[in-house]
């Protein structure tokens, strides 16, 4: 799977970022420290702005961002042991970037997505404006390296492409070592208040209060 496969299999916008804001709700019940979450969700909207921001992080140097904004949203992956990493090249892939709208260009020169020296940290790269019918990725000469996730598009957007209760739950379980139960991520993935109830059922150690914080960053419902 590369960057084009997942470009084709992503929902509209609205779809995808509350799907975004539903893992980093569980995750956050899951796992009250911030620091250990692989998901996570930043509403900045505001009178003078209506951005959000969907951040993974695996701890190991892998990560992608996608920054929805009223222009659409920008997806950027980063798979530290891809072949089309810029530090094998001292630069992006040959097409990751070169096709991103102007309107986009913002998003590229982001030093959160950069790194010292002001590269981009890149090895995928999706974007979709509010006007477009679909997901865009730009014309890229994958290696011919024998592998079937060159830009690491499948490993990093797996959870956007299958974006069932039950993959999430497989992956929290495998990710936490814990029992996750399959109700409770169907409530949250359905975009349902959160309730006492839901949150007992996720993690017992925690009450609905000590989410305040969570929810109020990441602008999910509570009854």
């Amino acid at each position: 799977m590369t960057v084009h496969d997942v470009a084709r299999q992503l929902p509209e916008i609205a779809v995808l970022r509350e799907h975004c804001r539903s893992m980093a709700m569980l995750e956050a019940v899951l796992s009250p420290e911030w620091e250990d979450r692989y998901y996570s969700f930043d509403n900045l909207s505001s009178e003078k702005s209506m951005k959000s921001m969907a951040l993974m992080r695996n701890g190991s140097g892998d990560e992608y961002s996608i920054i929805f904004s009223p222009i659409g949203a920008y997806i950027r992956g980063f798979d530290h042991e891809s072949p089309m990493s810029p530090y094998i090249e001292d630069g992006p892939w040959p097409g990751v970037l070169d096709d991103v709208p102007d309107v986009f260009r913002p998003c590229i020169e982001e030093p959160a997505f950069t790194d010292e020296d002001g590269m981009p940290v890149v090895t995928a790269c999706i974007w979709r404006e509010t006007s477009d019918n679909g997901w865009k990725a730009g014309a890229i000469d994958f290696p011919d390296e024998e592998t079937e996730d060159p830009d690491g598009a499948g490993y990093l957007f797996q959870l956007l492409v299958d974006r069932s209760p039950e993959a999430f739950q497989r992956w929290a379980e495998d990710y936490y070592e814990v029992s996750v139960d399959l109700e409770a991520v169907r409530h949250v993935f359905s975009s349902r208040p959160l309730t006492a109830e839901v949150v007992r059922a996720l993690n017992s150690e925690i009450v609905l209060a000590d989410l305040a914080k969570d929810i109020a960053e990441i602008g999910y419902p509570m009854s």
